[in-house]
């Protein structure tokens, strides 16, 4: 990796399916200071639909001719299939490349820590793309409670539903543990990483998790319980078959709760071509209809409590905050060890459903990582 300085940062995208083409290389194209200089697919029509939209990229047919001109490269975009993802990002870090991780950056915890450790020997970035951080809801949810308009948080209850009641098929939803499929840790690691930025460090969880659907090979309807060392309790449902959705948000404290319908717009956005800054239009704005409301005693329902306007979602700042680090030899927003330790409660949520008992977790490294890890 050559220095940095204010030139113009190459990145290479390992990974041009859903994760790459949706997310990915959109973001990495609109950020300021980031160019997306090489994508590694294999396949003809991933790299016909690449070149459609990114007219100047090149492209590579493995890794490996990655990590041997990694002098020409800044950083590392891994977006392959999750079981890919520690070998992928050990392969980066030891050819000298910074790199982001697709989440989940692994199946355990320790596999987690190691490739932070790995970061830091080799004094580099290690990031993963915990991009829901950036969901409109959960700035402005995050913006309500650090105003005390809601006092004391008591319960945090989040979801993230879908109804589909027909497996798709695919190494996402695949039982395989090699895999690492199933909702626990694809849409798990969203909201158990949510719930840890903004309440801390979790004491217990207990799970319950089910395969409902016909021919379904993993978990697709879990629930889960974490106490956080501050006295919160978050009550967390991942699942793909529910036939009325919840609210994505319902929190509760001493003093007014907040209960938020609907998805953040950014994600549909980006799978319809949409992108951040094209055509001058507003990026991750919802309309007042959507709006949450916070208040105490009444019903959202029946129009009880305030609406509160929803902050502009803002995916793109993700890859700002990667850019800026790398120029400023900083921290990550987002850390190895943050995703070690929500790849802890996730591990204590899969035994608590196999076993049916509540699990406990030590707080100390908890906490450690989660005030900011390394980077």
């Amino acid at each position: 990796m050559t220095a940095t300085g204010n030139r113009t940062l190459k990145v290479g995208l390992v990974g041009y399916g859903l994760a790459g083409s949706v997310f990915h290389a959109p973001l990495i194209a609109a950020t300021e200071g980031l160019t997306l200089d090489t994508v590694v697919t294999s396949s003809e029509e991933r790299r016909a639909q690449a070149a459609a939209e990114f007219p100047a990229v090149r492209f590579a047919a493995s890794p490996e001719e990655l990590w041997k001109r990694a002098d020409e490269l800044d950083l590392v975009v891994i977006a392959s299939p999750n079981k890919t993802h520690v070998p992928l990002a050990t392969a980066a870090l030891e050819s000298g490349l910074p790199v982001v991780v697709d989440k989940p950056i692994a199946g355990t915890a320790a596999e987690a820590r190691a490739l932070a450790s790995l970061a830091r020997e080799r004094g580099l970035l290690l990031s993963v793309f915990q991009n829901r951080r950036w969901d409109n809801d959960f700035l402005t949810l995050k913006g309500l409670i650090e105003a005390g308009e809601l006092g004391e948080v008591q319960r945090f209850e989040s979801r993230f539903e879908r109804w589909r009641p027909r497996p798709k098929g695919g190494w996402r939803e695949s039982g395989a543990p090699e895999e690492i499929g199933g909702l626990l840790y694809d849409l798990g690691s969203h909201v158990v990483d949510q719930a840890l930025a903004l309440f801390g460090p979790v004491t217990q969880v207990y799970a319950e998790s089910d395969v409902r659907r016909p021919g379904a090979e993993a978990d697709d309807d879990t629930f889960f319980a974490l106490t956080h060392l501050g006295g919160v309790r978050s009550h967390l449902y991942v699942s793909a078959t529910t036939a009325q959705l919840g609210p994505r948000f319902r929190v509760l404290g001493s003093k007014a709760g907040y209960v938020k319908y609907g998805l953040d717009p950014q994600e549909a956005d980006l799978r319809e071509g949409r992108r951040p800054g094209a055509g001058g239009r507003p990026w991750g704005m919802e309309p007042e209809a959507r709006w949450g409301r916070l208040g105490a005693g009444e019903s959202p329902l029946t129009g009880g409590g305030t609406p509160v306007p929803t902050l502009p979602g803002d995916y793109p700042a993700y890859y700002a905050s990667v850019c800026r680090a790398l120029r400023e030899h900083t921290a990550p927003l987002v850390t190895g060890d943050q995703a070690a330790a929500a790849l802890d409660v996730l591990e204590a949520a899969r035994r608590s459903a196999r076993e049916g008992v509540m699990v406990r977790l030590g707080t100390e490294q908890q906490g450690a990582e989660q005030q900011g890890g390394a980077a």
